[in-house]
């Protein structure tokens, strides 16, 4: 019997906080930038059969995708009923319901009076896990095996005796030891926090009452996206977008996903994409099934509590051997190029379901870059970032400026802390005029960073996108700017770099300039008001 609508919602903010708790106790004891700063992790709570039902405000593409990973590992070498009190069952594997291998995902079981009652979950993207490249982001990667130390899932912790010869092939394994050994062990630290906090629930409430909660949970989010669904025409539309290049051979790869609506129902088909990609763009069905979801909710499910129930009303199909769907050994690290174009994709297809209601295309790229610095007394570091751009212009308002938030949710990394941690100094860090699309609503601007390397030497590894194909603009806006990226030698001038770059020489005083891309416009340019044009002027966004 499910609670009472009182306690059903106390019972809810309790699973959330949670999860959030796990959130800041990775925040507080992470040690590397990528953990502590840009924050490239998620906490979740699942119930005891396994579905979830919590997570913390932080990355889509993890927590979409954390559920379906644990599905694979319940469905496969651990069910349920081998859970034991005190183990750890540790992943990476993309192949096994993982992302990419720098995503590490620990799940936890909790129980209470001896019975499961929930299991809390974290995925924690770790600095760097071997491969061909600084920060494992190795874009000449031809099959997984060039990208680093692969996790099949496994019990690192069993009835709380902890398998420390696995976390020392990790390290072994890894650029920056120190680093991904802090991290986790912040990651194992913060989940006997969640462990506890739902220990503690079940202690209030039972592990009955619990179970009838989340069941409740789950069937309010199923019923709220289906009056999502209801509410537009049945139909069926499509739409194509392309991701740049997969870094070893120059030629574009279509993402192309229609949607059909059916009632209450909603199912995404992406056959029409390309076969899958030589180099390291290729996604998992996991993946894209995460990428979905997020544009689906942020097409139609801003107001509904995320968590498995939401699912429940969306079907996902993808070709096998395609680079929405893609068969093992393909390699995976720079996934998220496809996946936020995936991201793109569905919206398009949503924005001519439902015309003037959706944006216009984000800068749908996570700007992922590393140098792997040497200094002078033979000391090795990885300076690992992430940057984002503009967001697409929408019948309300112009689009958010260098601003991160969807699919990846990431934070900025302060250029003081950067500077007093690695061996690099920053020339420019700011907005990058002209690169919002045109529109009655603008896009938003990308942004530039530039920064020289101090270090005797160093390698640059970068995987980019929306070097070619700009974020559209709807309604007649114009799509946003590319981007670039480009390299300074001591005494020279600016060249042009492509947008995936695998272990470019670097040496002290040479620079490095990103550029990312702006954000689509929305609407005819010929309608925007002048004083928003002078206000535009005035602010730097556009230089004419």
């Amino acid at each position: 019997m499910a609670p009472d609508p009182i306690r059903l919602e106390i019972i809810r903010h309790a699973l959330v906080a949670a999860a959030e708790e796990m959130s800041v106790t990775v925040w507080r004891t992470s040690r590397s930038s990528v953990v502590r700063e840009i924050l490239d992790y998620s906490t979740c709570v699942f119930d005891a059969k396994g579905r979830s039902v919590a997570q913390a405000a932080r990355m889509p593409v993890h927590l979409n995708s954390m559920p379906s990973c644990l599905a694979d590992i319940l469905a496969g070498p651990f069910p349920l009923e081998s859970w034991e009190d005190g183990d750890v069952v540790v992943t990476n594997d993309p192949y096994a319901g993982g992302q990419h291998l720098p995503d590490i995902q620990t799940f936890k079981p909790v129980f209470e009076a001896g019975r499961l009652v929930a299991i809390a979950g974290i995925l924690v993207h770790h600095l760097d896990v071997g491969g061909g490249a600084p920060g494992s982001y190795y874009a000449q990667a031809t099959e997984i095996f060039h990208e680093g130390f692969r996790i099949p899932p496994l019990k690192l912790v069993e009835r709380g005796r902890r398998n420390e010869a696995v976390i020392q092939l990790l390290l072994r394994n890894s650029r920056e030891p120190e680093n991904v050994g802090g991290d986790f062990a912040s990651q194992l630290a913060a989940l006997d926090v969640g462990v506890a906090n739902l220990q503690r629930l079940a202690r209030r409430w039972g592990a009955d009452t619990l179970q009838a909660a989340a069941d409740a949970i789950l069937d309010q989010s199923e019923a709220a996206m289906r009056r999502a669904i209801a509410a537009m025409p049945d139909g069926s539309w499509s739409f194509t977008d392309h991701v740049d290049d997969d870094g070893i051979e120059d030629r574009p790869l279509a993402i192309r996903a229609t949607l059909t609506v059916a009632g209450d129902r909603i199912a995404v088909d992406l056959a029409g994409s390309s076969p899958q990609a030589a180099g390291p763009v290729n996604c998992t069905l996991n993946m894209t099934s995460s990428a979905v979801i997020c544009g689906v909710m942020m097409a139609i499910g801003a107001d509904i509590p995320a968590n498995a129930g939401c699912y429940r009303p969306i079907a996902i199909s993808a070709p096998p051997g395609t680079v929405v769907n893609a068969r093992s050994p393909a390699p995976v690290a720079n996934r998220m190029a496809t996946g936020h174009r995936i991201v793109n994709t569905v919206m398009g297809a949503f924005a001519a379901a439902l015309p003037g209601q959706i944006p216009a295309a984000y800068y749908g790229v996570s700007y992922a870059y590393a140098v792997g610095t040497t200094r002078a007394d033979g000391r090795r570091q990885v300076y690992f970032d992430l940057e984002c751009g503009g967001w697409g212009g929408h019948p309300d308002a112009d689009g958010a400026s260098a601003f991160s938030c969807g699919f990846h949710n990431i934070s900025s990394s302060p250029v003081e802390m950067i500077e007093a941690t690695y061996p690099v100094r920053f020339l420019r860090y700011g907005l990058a005029p002209d690169t919002g699309g045109a529109g009655y609503r603008r896009g938003g601007t990308g942004l530039e960073r530039s920064f020289e390397v101090t270090a005797p030497e160093g390698r640059l590894a970068a995987n980019l996108d929306r070097f070619k194909f700009a974020p559209y603009g709807l309604e007649g806006g114009r799509p946003g700017a590319t981007g670039r990226l480009e390299v300074r030698r001591v005494g020279g001038a600016w060249q042009p770099l492509p947008s995936k770059v695998a272990g470019l020489p670097l040496a002290a005083g040479d620079a490095v300039r990103l550029v990312t891309s702006g954000g689509g416009g929305w609407g005819d340019p010929a309608r925007r008001e002048p004083e928003r044009i002078a206000d535009d002027l005035a602010d730097g966004y556009v230089s004419r």
